[in-house]
């Protein structure tokens, strides 16, 4: 097979979580493992820091490859899902992994999938890790899927490991409450390596607080130990033509000498990245603990060229400046209260909203959150997850909230582009699904 049919053959041919929902999730490791076993262990083989959490998971793993990068480590990163090329879920030090290696690695393993019957997301985790050995990384930084404990990508060994924010999202396979959650995410602590808490509820840091007692891991909660806030006023108005920096001043309540504690740039520019920020920065600084050697200006200019480093696309990007157009990926209730924080540091005449939804999530809870101002352009993207335009304008409606249904998002981006005024906003959000079909609308469009 080329590249091309070898990609057919992942979409079409395997369970796939995206478009098939909870018959594409697995319970347990054992075909992780049978896979990982077939390929001589690949997970054993190299270095890693371990990432889960609801929500800010992406953004921390890619802020710490870039800085481990510009320290000087041949940094692997594994992600999910993808927008626009299968690839970018597997990268050494921003480049995509090679088609040629995809197309080998399927050819290799294709005997064991008879007997495994893995699903695509269990064959791009052993895919990653495969490539990450023959590539030699120094460090891989690994981002679960959804969960920890049941995760596919919880087969490592990590130096440490990192939870993120803990919120409301895949309850059907991780609990109702955010106690049950948090013991998900938890499940990714091992035994006597650190972990690292970016943000805590009372309810989940006694979880946290237990689990890693059980395992003799040390645990340190990044919001009790470091003060990120803005150091400068952030208001971003439709004249400018590139949003700027999210500039924070970083300061750890610690005892001793510490030159981490200082300014630094993002460009990673949604205010909600403060949160992810601390958690990055008590990583690097637990890591220095363990003996890695991560300079400063390694951590300046990592996390001040994220997005150049890493490829990341996705979080509060800024598609086009004329019409002004902003999309981010916030697909749950805390990712979209995250995004509507994010709109009072912004300043427009009038908020154009397209957004869509998948079937599995808690979407009147996410409709609830949003804006009643705005005039909301309701579609869906083309996979069969995806809730029905129509169904989704007659749920928001109940939420006051007012706009029309679009087939795709090709004719969403057409009417709002038709009602758009200069000193307008246009946000899209609400599904990764609807923002991975961005590039391709604006292509039809003739706006690309």
């Amino acid at each position: 097979m080329d590249y091309k049919e070898t990609i057919d053959f992942l979409f079409q041919q395997l369970p796939m979580f995206s478009r098939d929902g909870a018959s594409a999730f697995k319970k347990d490791l054992s075909n992780t493992l049978a896979l990982c076993a077939a390929l001589e262990a690949p997970q054993t083989k190299f270095k890693s820091i371990h990432i889960a959490g609801t929500n800010g998971k992406g953004s921390s793993s890619h802020m710490l490859a870039a800085v481990f990068q510009k320290a000087g480590y041949k940094t692997g990163l594994y992600t999910s899902p993808h927008l626009y090329d299968f690839r970018e879920r597997i990268r050494v030090n921003g480049m995509l992994c090679t088609e040629e290696f995809v197309v080998r690695f399927v050819e290799r393993i294709k005997p064991e999938l008879d007997e495994i019957q893995p699903s695509f997301f269990e064959i791009t985790v052993a895919m990653a890790f495969a490539y990450f050995v023959e590539q030699k990384v120094d460090i891989a930084i690994i981002e679960t899927g959804l969960g920890g404990r049941l995760d596919s990508t919880n087969v490592v060994l990590p130096e440490l490991s990192l939870i993120t924010n803990i919120g409301f999202d895949h309850m059907q396979f991780l609990g109702n409450t955010l106690p049950e959650i948090a013991t998900e995410k938890a499940g990714i602590i091992k035994k006597n390596r650190p972990v690292v808490i970016s943000e805590y509820l009372p309810e989940t840091k006694t979880v946290f607080e237990k689990t890693a007692a059980n395992l003799k891991s040390p645990i340190f909660f990044a919001q009790d130990l470091w003060c990120v806030k803005e150091n400068e006023n952030y208001n971003i108005t439709a004249d400018q033509q590139d949003l700027p920096a999210l500039c924070i001043n970083a300061i750890r309540q610690g005892v001793g000498p510490d030159d981490l504690s200082c300014d630094y740039q993002l460009d990673l520019t949604g205010h909600y990245q403060l949160k992810n920020a601390q958690g990055v920065l008590e990583t690097i600084y637990q890591m220095r603990r363990l003996g890695w050697s991560i300079p400063l200006d390694a951590v300046h200019e990592g996390l001040k060229q994220v997005k150049k480093l890493t490829g990341f696309v996705g979080r509060w990007d800024q598609v086009l400046t004329d019409p002004w157009m902003i999309a981010d990926v916030g697909h749950n209730v805390d990712g979209i209260r995250m995004i509507k924080e994010q709109l009072s540091h912004m300043q427009y005449k009038n908020l154009h909203i397209i957004t869509g939804f998948v079937k599995d999530k808690d979407v009147s809870a996410s409709l609830k959150e949003l804006p009643q101002t705005a005039n909301y352009y309701f579609t869906q993207a083309p996979i069969p997850r995806a809730l029905d335009a129509a169904l989704l304008k007659n749920m928001a409606e109940s939420f006051n909230l007012k706009g029309k249904d679009f087939a795709d998002i090709s004719a969403a981006i057409k009417a709002a582009i038709a009602a758009y005024q200069k000193g307008d906003l246009i946000l899209i959000c609400g599904s990764v699904f609807l923002v991975a079909e961005i590039k391709g609308a604006l292509n039809k469009l003739g706006l690309s």
